[in-house]
């Protein structure tokens, strides 16, 4: 069965708590942002996500996940993902989807994918660091949370790159896949909560820019019981009308209200400071 790890509901139960505390302590809010403050995604890499429960925006980043941004994003074309169910929810967790059997055990007819569970950073990546713990560097590409080795270490690698990795935040998108590291094919899940025991095990290919409150709204169950939420519809923002497509803006991670909330959430949190805390506001029109 393809499916995203099990994992102990108790344990995310721990790990929300803890986030939730840690929010509580930290300072209130820099001043809102303005308009210099916010990037336009690129329309391509931008999924919408209409389901029975409210609308989901989902911001492809292909630098992290280059193949399997494109086969996402292929089918979403074809409608492949058209009416699929969330079969797979568990609260704390993460909700899983884009299976034509909807049940866990269904594919596409193309090929599985290799596992793009690391990526290679460079000098040229577009990365916003926010922490450096000397032998690793945290920090954003684009929405979505990173890790990578110490840049220290690119003049030493053959590619003058380093290995880097996602971080499985709320709202990062996952491919599912089975027990084979490359056997991912079309189902995904997205996060409701974080869990790092994901991470450099499984794919992590974009993060929802809006709409994380319909993601923890759908319905739960391992399976899920009939009635399932579904996903009535999935397009590329590019594909759509214009009268009918969405103008989204998304904080951009090199603005100063970015480095102010960076700022905000450490002084809150010090030690305990972590890159699944930082908000990255959106506006959806």
């Amino acid at each position: 069965m393809k499916s995203a790890v099990r994992t102990g509901v108790a344990a995310c139960l721990v790990l929300a708590l803890a986030t939730s505390s840690q929010a509580a302590a930290a300072p209130s809010s820099p001043a809102p942002p303005v308009g210099s403050d916010f990037r336009s995604p690129d329309p391509q890499d931008v999924l919408v996500i209409d389901t029975n429960k409210g609308r989901i925006l989902l911001e492809l980043v292909p630098l992290a996940a280059p193949a399997h941004v494109v086969r996402v994003r292929d089918l979403a074309r074809q409608g492949f993902y058209n009416g699929r169910s969330f079969f797979r929810v568990i609260d704390q967790f993460m909700a899983q989807t884009g299976d034509p059997r909807d049940n866990g055990t269904g594919g596409s007819d193309l090929p599985d994918l290799a596992a793009e569970f690391t990526f290679r950073r460079g000098m040229d990546t577009p990365f916003v660091r926010v922490a450096d713990q000397a032998v690793a560097e945290i920090g954003f590409i684009g929405p979505l949370p990173v890790m990578t080795q110490s840049s220290q270490l690119m003049p030493m690698t053959a590619d003058g790159r380093i290995s880097g990795w996602a971080l499985f935040c709320p709202g990062v998108a996952g491919m599912a896949r089975g027990g084979a590291p490359d056997s991912a094919n079309s189902q995904f899940f997205l996060m409701r909560q974080a869990y790092p025991s994901l991470e450099k095990r499984y794919t992590a290919f974009g993060r929802v820019i809006s709409g994380l409150d319909v993601v923890r709204v759908i319905k739960t169950g391992e399976p899920v019981d009939p009635p399932q939420d579904t996903m009535t519809k999935v397009q590329v923002l590019a594909d759509m009308p214009p009268g009918s497509r969405p103008k989204v803006r998304v904080i951009d991670p090199r603005s100063p209200w970015f480095a102010a909330e960076v700022a905000r959430v450490r002084a809150g949190l010090g030690a305990d400071f972590t890159a699944c805390a930082i908000s990255i506001p959106s506006e959806v029109k």
